[in-house]
């Protein structure tokens, strides 16, 4: 597997940095910049994680210790860089930023893209099961509606112009609904594929150690 070529898809910002904070005054004061450097290095996060801890401090007039942080950065990134963080991070769905040493992001992106796959593979699963469960709740839907509308035909107090629409409702009503039954048996067939790929696939992990 070509590790490297994959990188330029898997660069994809960990988590949902928001335009929060990250710091507080008394955090910014009291913090061990080593040891935060090594919380986001075990975490993955980029430099730009630095510039965030710099931005929110500074409004509390402190500097934070750039050496210090660095320090602790690379030695959390060797944590962070394992093959069973890899694999971890990509069967979660999570994304990768690129820190990993040369050394080590062979390795790691081989863990990662095995990961990263499984998860694919669960979300196919997931979405047919989504799928077929929202398809099968509207047809339920219609079939409430066109008993309602079988009552209302009927009813003496109907007029022949309600009618005249009840009918065209009903008839568009049937067709979707042999339309939806049509997409809930593929779905079904989709299904069934992707639970045997999903199967097969975790056997795959499984003899990786995974």
């Amino acid at each position: 597997m070509k590790s490297r070529l994959n990188l330029f898809w898997l660069t994809i910002v960990i988590g949902c940095l928001s335009g929060c904070a990250t710091m507080s005054g008394d955090e910014c004061m009291t913090s061990d910049w080593s040891a935060i450097g090594y919380e986001d290095g075990s975490r993955g996060f980029a430099t730009e994680r630095f510039g965030q801890h710099r931005k929110a401090c500074a409004k509390h007039g402190v500097t934070p210790d750039f050496s210090a942080y660095q320090h602790g950065r690379e030695q959390g990134l060797v944590e962070f860089c394992q093959p069973h963080r890899g694999f971890n991070v990509g069967s979660s769905g999570g994304g990768y930023n690129g820190v990993c040493s040369v050394n080590l992001e062979a390795d790691f992106l081989d863990a990662y893209n095995a990961g990263y796959h499984l998860y694919s593979l669960r979300s196919n699963l997931n979405r047919a099961n989504s799928s077929i469960r929202s398809k099968e709740k509207e047809l339920e839907q219609i079939e409430d509606t066109l008993i309602k509308d079988g009552v209302a035909i009927i009813a003496a107090d109907t007029t022949q112009e309600q009618r005249i629409l009840i009918l065209a409702d009903m008839k568009r009503l049937a067709e979707r609904t042999g339309k939806l039954q049509a997409e809930i048996k593929e779905l079904h067939h989709v299904r069934a594929r992707s639970q045997v790929e999903l199967d097969h696939y975790q056997l795959v992990v499984a003899d990786m150690g995974y």
